[in-house]
């Protein structure tokens, strides 16, 4: 979960606390994956995926950076860079604000759960995917990606990781859950 350094900053050791604290939900799998190691001193980093009836629905990666000189570029001496990959339904996938659409996921995500945050800035890109020759048989298929990233203001980034683990179930087509009610397990759409 941690680079490779031998003694870790204060404000650094408070993150990773937070981020061990961090509540999600049950149709999510989290795994450490490595850090990288060239963005900053210190890092750590979440795999994510979601799958349902044995299919995966969305994919991602959450990364949390530090260095303690700061940076000008993040505005902070933390950062975390996030990544979110689904295949949608191809009516829902062609719609032209998407993109818009991911984002604001995003940003209603991190506000919901209170993750104050600056420097936010991402891209949403639509790959559609033909078949042909002796795959023409395949359907269609639109996928949708979100790379972003933002910086938490303060070693806290609990909210932070839940509002995004929130955000690659939405990804994953899978309903917002209120607090204190747990969701009956649910059958995707076959195409």
């Amino acid at each position: 979960m941690v680079s490779s350094q031998p003694q870790l900053p204060a404000d650094f050791q408070a993150a990773l606390a937070s981020l061990r604290a961090a509540q999600k939900r049950t149709e999510l799998k989290l795994e450490e994956i490595p850090a990288p190691t060239r963005l900053a001193p210190y890092g750590a980093a979440l795999g994510a995926e979601v799958i349902l009836d044995g299919e995966e629905q969305a994919t991602g990666r959450f990364i949390l950076l530090h260095d303690p000189d700061g940076s000008s570029l993040w505005e902070g001496t933390f950062r975390i860079v996030t990544y979110i990959r689904a295949q949608l339904e191809p009516d829902i996938g062609n719609d032209a604000l998407l993109g818009n659409v991911a984002w604001a996921w995003l940003v209603e995500a991190l506000d919901e759960h209170g993750a104050e945050h600056r420097s936010a800035g991402g891209t949403a890109t639509r790959i559609l995917s033909e078949s042909y020759g002796t795959l023409a048989a395949r359907p269609d298929a639109v996928d949708i990606e979100l790379r972003a990233s933002w910086t938490p203001v303060g070693p806290s980034v609990q909210a932070h990781l839940e509002a995004w683990s929130q955000m690659v179930c939405t990804f994953a087509g899978l309903p917002p859950v209120p607090d204190g009610v747990t969701l009956l397990p649910q059958r995707r759409r076959q195409p």
